[in-house]
């Protein structure tokens, strides 16, 4: 049973009938095409609408939730509980001089290929990453020994009051997989990326080795959140994994793929259980053999 179907119709004030999602799959909507429905899902299409929707919920203790593209999330099959926030609509991206504001739903593979047109350097490293801005600076996501701190020079985030403030880079405090805004529960809104003029021909290029590297060593034909693990210091996830002896285990739909081991796969229309189970019997062991603690990059949300 729908628990907060019935602010509804709070939502109808703000939101157009396309904007809302009463009891929305949220297989439909992350990368993995797993988990329960939410409640009610909403898609904004400006800033206002965003801060409207959480005082909303905020009056009406409705719990709610901020996604981007889905692509590093996953959602438990008891679903969502309350308002998922999908960022998606707000995504305008902008090409001043050697600098590229993009809002929190643009894709980064979009923010690439707007940097690449502009003969701009430094952002090929996230043509292949499959989310958005927002989640990008949320975590500083990286790849191919880029990561966001490298390029961002500023963030526009909200706030816990709804207030909208700008941090710097330094202000931001981005390590690995983690900033201020994570720390302190921010939404991101857009970024600014200060990049280096170059040669547009030697940027495809650039583009094209990784977006091959990528399609040759990762399993994109199945649905999955990208890599599954953190890095342990000193170590390699996949390494790890693969050399545990666990490349293809398997429990229901999921399993850890045998082309690459750090990603867990919903192979066979697997569930959010079979994905979950997946991971922890791969923590176990890892654990086990070699003393080292993996910790899931997926962000986990739901209930069983």
């Amino acid at each position: 049973m729908n628990q907060y179907g019935k602010y509804n119709n709070l939502f109808n004030k703000i939101y157009k009938e396309s904007q809302i999602q009463l009891d929305a799959k949220m297989s439909e909507h992350i990368y993995f095409k797993v988990g329960g429905t939410v409640d009610i899902l909403l898609t904004p299409n400006n800033i206002e609408q965003l801060k409207e929707t959480i005082t909303i919920c905020k009056q009406n203790k409705i719990p709610f939730y901020v996604i981007g593209n889905g692509s590093n999330i996953l959602v438990k099959d008891g679903g969502i509980r309350g308002v998922v926030i999908k960022l998606c609509e707000l995504n305008k991206i902008e090409r001043v001089g050697n600098k590229i504001t993009a809002e929190c739903g643009a894709l980064l593979k979009d923010v690439s290929i707007e940097a690449t047109a502009g003969s701009l350097a430094g952002f090929q490293f996230a043509c292949g990453i499959p989310g958005s801005v927002g989640g990008a600076v949320f975590m500083n996501a990286g790849a191919y020994d880029g990561e966001i701190s490298f390029v961002i020079e500023k963030a526009e985030v909200l706030d816990d009051n709804q207030e909208v403030k700008v941090f710097s880079k330094e202000e931001l405090n981005l390590g690995y997989r983690q900033s201020l805004v994570m720390q302190k529960g921010y939404i991101v809104l857009s970024a600014t990326f200060d990049l280096t003029p170059g040669d547009k021909e030697k940027i495809q290029a650039r583009v094209d080795a990784l977006t091959t590297r990528r399609e040759d060593r990762q399993p994109l034909e199945y649905p999955s959140a990208g890599s599954t693990f953190k890095r342990p210091e000193g170590h390699f996830a996949g390494k790890l994994i693969e050399d545990a002896g666990l490349k293809g285990f398997t429990i229901g739909g999921a399993c850890v793929s045998e082309k690459h081991a750090g990603f867990v796969i919903n192979k066979r229309n697997g569930t959010a259980k079979d994905v979950l189970d997946v991971i922890y019997h791969v923590k176990d062991e890892v654990k086990r053999q070699f003393g080292v603690e993996l910790h899931p990059e997926v962000r986990i949300l739901g209930e069983d």
